[in-house]
């Protein structure tokens, strides 16, 4: 768990440097792609081509294109129409999404899961409740794309490494998820990209950088790892522990103006949301501990 604490420490200030230095300046699938390949540069040396399978090497493949490549492009288009504040709420859906994307696995369903994410969808509408219009709906919707990928690329991952059919320790592997993600950004940017709106001043590109090398690179591999370590609720509940950290550095350093008292009354049914997600959550174990010991 604490490989998944460090890295919402460093995840924290990613979100304020995407919305105030990069969003609407520089083209958002000219900065994916930029993530992407430096964390993937980062990763390539110590890929072992011969020694992995094949059918592993496209499963990771795979698992990146989803929970990096196409998850980036619906979460840098977000932040053209919302706050980073927003963005950072909006995330909430994503343990709900874990919970739900490994019920269908397992091939059981918990309503209740729904109920969470309306509550959590109602939360959203107080934020913005006198400013509900399409850009914030679209908003809305794409952070929800963005979720729906990072929570599948999770729970697939963390599946994947449990039946890891070989000796390769994840070092040697994970260079294979960036690859898939680049794999994906690169139409994506020679087709939607703005050549344009390239980075124009060296803090942008300093800010680049560091979020492919650090944020990407050493931050996908740190919390994919510490995925595979934890069960599937503290899981979630590290998901969620990024939307506080980042407001609060968010509001401290870039949006003093922010509107506190709607993001605490909209973010508090939010976290309820949350709360009855968890508790969801445990109520099922201990229904199926229950089950166990009584068969």
């Amino acid at each position: 768990m604490w490989i998944l604490l460090a890295m919402t420490g460093l995840w924290a200030f990613s979100f304020s440097l995407i919305g105030v230095y990069l969003a609407g300046q520089v083209d958002s699938w000219f900065s994916v792609l930029m993530r992407v390949t430096l964390a993937m540069l980062v990763f390539l040396p110590f890929i072992k081509f011969r020694q992995t399978p094949k059918a592993l090497a496209l499963k990771l493949m795979a698992i990146g294109a989803c929970q990096l490549g196409i998850m980036y492009g619906f979460y840098y288009q977000s932040f053209l129409h919302l706050t980073v504040p927003e963005v950072l709420l909006f995330t909430v859906m994503t343990p709900i999404y874990i919970a739900l994307i490994n019920d269908i696995l397992e091939r059981r369903f918990t309503p209740g899961y729904i109920i969470s994410a309306l509550i959590a969808v109602a939360g959203a509408v107080g934020i913005r409740y006198q400013g509900i219009d399409e850009g914030f709906i679209q908003g809305f919707l794409l952070v929800q794309g963005a979720n729906l990928c990072f929570g599948l690329g999770q729970v697939a991952y963390k599946r994947l490494m449990a039946n890891n059919p070989t000796d390769l320790p994840q070092l040697t592997l994970f260079g294979w998820f960036f690859i898939g993600a680049f794999i994906v950004v690169v139409p994506c940017f020679l087709a939607l990209g703005n050549l344009d709106k390239l980075p124009t001043t060296n803090l942008q590109w300093s800010i680049l950088i560091y979020l492919g090398v650090i944020a990407s690179g050493v931050g996908y591999f740190a919390w994919n790892k510490g995925a595979t370590m934890v069960n599937v609720g503290a899981l979630a509940v590290a998901n969620n522990l990024l939307i506080p950290a980042g407001i609060l550095v968010n509001v401290l350093f870039w949006n003093r103006d922010a509107d506190l008292i709607r993001l605490t009354l909209g973010g508090g049914v939010i976290l309820f949301a949350l709360y009855l997600n968890e508790w969801l959550i445990k109520q099922k174990d201990r229904a199926m501990l229950i089950k166990a010991n009584n068969a």
